[in-house]
């Protein structure tokens, strides 16, 4: 015996049902679409990785930098830039100095000489900046290092921007010739200053023995 045919009403609800469930169906899959997770494995490419490499040449929007000489410090591949990719200002060297002292004084000291404290607790000692050397490099040698490290320096193209990098430049180069100009070059209020400090300090060599302030 053949089962009843279900009533046409209980037919329609049935549909009605279907009819209404479907749109979420439709949505589940989209919100679930076939995708990798960061880092997940791949057995469509040979490497196995789900993350393809970038097309060599590749520059992130808003990166690129069409004057090589500003940043790189290089104007080929051989030869460094010999002077600033900009005006030397007060304002310039006012930042160099801040970020001089925030990332390059606790190794290099703040006169440049390589006794800064991490150096004083054994950390290897780096050159003098004061030295023959250093004092003949090019400007653009200064900001490769700082870019891209040198012996145990390491690198901190991460941490200082192209630009802060050349203030920095501009204020190694203002405590380079800070060991070099004579007293007798310097503007009248600095010679003076710094005549009567030394005046100062010979009076008080000259003392004798035992001589007590009062």
């Amino acid at each position: 015996m053949w089962p009843k045919s279900p009533k046409p009403e209980s037919r329609a609800a049935a549909l009605v049902v279907a009819l209404l469930a479907l749109p979420g169906c439709i949505r589940l899959d989209m919100y679930n679409q076939p995708r990798y997770e960061p880092l997940e494995a791949s057995r469509f490419y040979a490497d196995g990785r789900s993350a393809r490499q970038l097309p060599a040449g590749t520059v992130a929007r808003g990166t690129l930098l069409e004057d090589r000489a500003y940043a790189t410090g290089t104007v080929n591949d051989s030869t460094f830039a010999t002077e600033l990719p900009f005006a030397l200002t007060p304002e310039l060297l006012q930042r160099g100095r801040e970020r001089y002292g925030i990332f390059c004084s606790v190794c290099h000291d703040g006169t440049g000489s390589g006794r800064g404290m991490v150096v004083r607790r054994g950390y290897k000692q780096p050159p003098s900046f004061h030295i023959e050397r250093l004092q003949q490099q090019p400007a653009g040698y200064f900001f490769d290092v700082i870019s891209r490290g040198f012996s145990t320096m390491p690198s901190y193209a991460a941490s200082i921007p192209i630009a802060d990098r050349w203030a920095i430049v501009a204020y190694l180069r203002a405590l380079q010739l800070s060991q070099q100009v004579a007293v007798r070059n310097l503007p009248e209020p600095w010679r003076g200053e710094i005549e009567a400090a030394a005046n100062q300090a010979a009076a008080g060599k000259k003392e004798p023995a035992g001589h007590e302030h009062r």
